[in-house]
């Protein structure tokens, strides 16, 4: 018996997302008296692995073969599936991102598992096996039983954050059977953005809303974020409109993002768009409504127009950092 997790990584690297998981892996392993297991597909090298053991990996099984040069669903499933088997895991770990959200329901059926998505906690207890995740865009939190022998998880990024648990790692090749699926996932075409820091890796965001009254008044915002080293986000309305990319909009039908430190300026707090930060660890919120209701979610919060209070804030910040 063992927790098995998949850690992604890009270009051959892993980020803080991959120790998150594997750091959270490690301390359901140790509450079952187990060892964890983490699945790394792609061309990462040896010493890039050795890294998974100081969040507590204690076995690193390790895929390379020309199907996995691309990601495709299927062919991705099915390589877990069989280290899931070959590992005798009864817990499985994903991230809660797009890929994970996309590969949990086929683990699921392949396995017969019960799935618990967007959790943000340990659980509970292990028998009953009970889990948290928020629920009613973050309004309420729900307790999730699952009964099954085999156990899905997705974790919601930043909710448990990094923990090094020093462990003598065993790294090994493995070959999964592939013979029966076919990767149907065609790349034709990559276009990196380079120099900007990503939305889902950030641990400051700074973002906008309609208040900022047009595109001309982001300097600002980029201004601030370039100060605390934060990416830069928008509201819905403001991507719709064209005066961002929508690469940048957050909420529920945008990016789902968890940061330590969100900054939301002019940005009245649709439930749309709470749902999709609300895991944000600290909201800073800065409005001329007091009624908005961004505010109920705010942890700070200042009533005043941004384009008067944004400057102060940029000015307080640099006379911070030249302190």
């Amino acid at each position: 018996m063992s927790v098995l997790v998949y850690t992604e990584n890009w270009d051959g690297k892993f980020k803080k997302l991959s120790f998150e998981l594997v750091s959270y892996a490690h301390e359901i392993a140790k509450m079952l008296n187990t060892q964890t297991v983490v699945l790394s597909i792609g061309n990462v090298a040896h010493d890039e692995l050795q890294k998974l053991g100081t969040y507590g990996a204690s076995t690193v099984m390790s895929v390379d073969n020309d199907c996995c040069k691309n990601l495709d669903n299927q062919v991705y499933s099915h390589i877990i599936t069989q280290a899931a088997s070959k590992a005798d895991a009864n817990i499985i770990i994903l991230a809660h991102n797009n890929i994970g959200k996309a590969l949990a329901p086929r683990l699921s059926v392949r396995l017969k598992a019960g799935l618990a998505t967007g959790v943000l906690s340990l659980p509970q207890s292990i028998e009953p096996f009970t889990i948290t995740r928020k629920v009613f865009t973050s309004k309420a939190i729900a307790n999730i039983i699952i009964n099954t022998p085999v156990k899905i998880v997705t974790l919601l990024q930043n909710s448990f954050g990094i923990h090094e648990n020093q462990a003598a790692v065993q790294i090994e090749t493995f070959n999964p059977d592939l013979s029966a699926v076919t990767a149907k996932t065609v790349i034709k075409e990559v276009n990196k953005v380079t120099g900007k820091l990503l939305l889902t890796d950030a641990e400051i965001v700074v973002s906008g809303g309609r208040g900022m009254k047009g595109p001309e008044n982001w300097g600002g915002i980029e201004e601030l974020a370039a100060l605390l080293g934060a990416a830069t986000a928008c509201s819905r309305p403001v991507s719709d409109e064209g005066w961002r990319p929508h690469s940048e909009h957050t909420g529920q039908t945008g990016k789902i993002i968890a940061p330590d430190l969100y900054i939301a300026l002019g940005i009245s707090g649709a439930i749309q768009h709470l749902g999709g930060v609300s895991g944000s660890k600290c909201i800073v919120a800065v409005n001329k409504d007091p009624d908005a209701p961004i505010f109920e979610a705010a942890d700070y919060g200042i009533v005043g127009d941004v384009m008067k209070v944004l400057p102060e804030f940029i000015a307080a910040v640099k006379e911070i950092k030249q302190s």
